[in-house]
């Protein structure tokens, strides 16, 4: 476990729910597959859901989603988990938590995607709706959302600082082209930053937070990090989750400009800077992307 890592089992799910919504505790409580490093998730019943926050910088999340949720829910063109009721600590668990409506489906890896052009327009789609919502009271970048969204070059303890980058870069001189992707990183610092309004981000648009059934986008799940800032933080999408041959499909279809795709490239280079033994492979399409500008 991580220092400050709350231990969470089914039997402490059983409990709280037991204490605090004696209405569901017939209900029963099993843990999901892929339940997330940040927050653990376990089914209620079948038609709800617990997420449970592990570490103590993510309880502010349980808060955020709560009140913003439910409002971007109707807003926007797939489906996302909406709490239905907000716990508080017990049973020897120190942090609120939340109970979400279930959503069916499985994570979105490329497997199960039957036509990935067409999933690339979708969650394009998606993303343009959820920025076009307005923003103007929205939650900044801060610690309870991983400083998601915030400009490159910002020092907060994002993905994005530069003093954490470059040495994971080094780290890996003679497993990949480190001088073409230190290019990639510097491209992205000389790009023109932002400078329209904050809008609404995911954070973390991955295929661990996007639901897939049938071969086709069914969800967009774990708003953890959900913020108001620089929409290139949403381009990890383009990395982790949208093919190479299917990622100008998706560019387009977003709109995005040079200078928001450079500092995207980057926060998709953050999510994807890998174990050694990934490393040639997908390191690789962020130069060629660069150098193909």
């Amino acid at each position: 476990m991580r220092p400050g890592e709350v231990p969470i089992d089914t039997a402490l799910v059983r409990r709280l729910v037991a204490a605090q919504f004696p209405q569901w505790t017939e209900l029963p409580v099993r843990p999901v597959d892929a339940s997330g490093l940040d927050n653990a998730t376990y089914r209620l019943g079948e038609d709800l859901s617990v997420r449970l926050p592990r570490l103590p910088r993510w309880v502010g999340q349980v808060a955020r989603e709560q009140r913003w949720l439910p409002w971007l829910a109707p807003r926007l063109p797939l489906p996302i988990p909406v709490p239905v009721a907000r716990g508080e600590p017990g049973e020897g668990y120190p942090f609120p938590w939340s109970v979400h409506r279930w959503l069916d489906g499985e994570n979105a890896t490329g497997d199960r995607i039957a036509d990935p052009r067409a999933a690339a327009v979708e969650l394009a789609g998606f993303l343009a709706a959820l920025r076009g919502i307005d923003a103007s009271d929205g939650p900044p970048p801060e610690w309870s959302n991983g400083f998601r969204g915030v400009p490159l070059g910002d020092e907060r303890d994002s993905a994005t600082v530069e003093t954490r980058v470059r040495p994971r870069i080094a780290a890996l001189e003679g497993l990949a082209d480190t001088e073409g992707v230190t290019a990639v990183w510097e491209a992205a610092l000389a790009a023109p930053a932002w400078t329209g309004p904050p809008v609404w981000i995911h954070g973390d648009p991955a295929p661990a937070n996007l639901l897939a059934r049938d071969g086709r986008l069914s969800a967009v799940i774990d708003f953890g990090t959900l913020a108001v800032g620089d929409p290139a933080c949403d381009l990890i999408a383009a990395w982790t989750f949208v093919p190479a041959e299917a990622r100008e499909t998706f560019r387009a279809a977003l709109g995005v400009d040079d200078a928001t795709w450079a500092r995207g490239r980057a926060w998709g280079l953050t999510a994807c800077l890998p174990s050694p033994g990934e490393a040639g492979h997908r390191l690789d399409e962020f130069v060629a992307d660069l150098r193909n500008g």
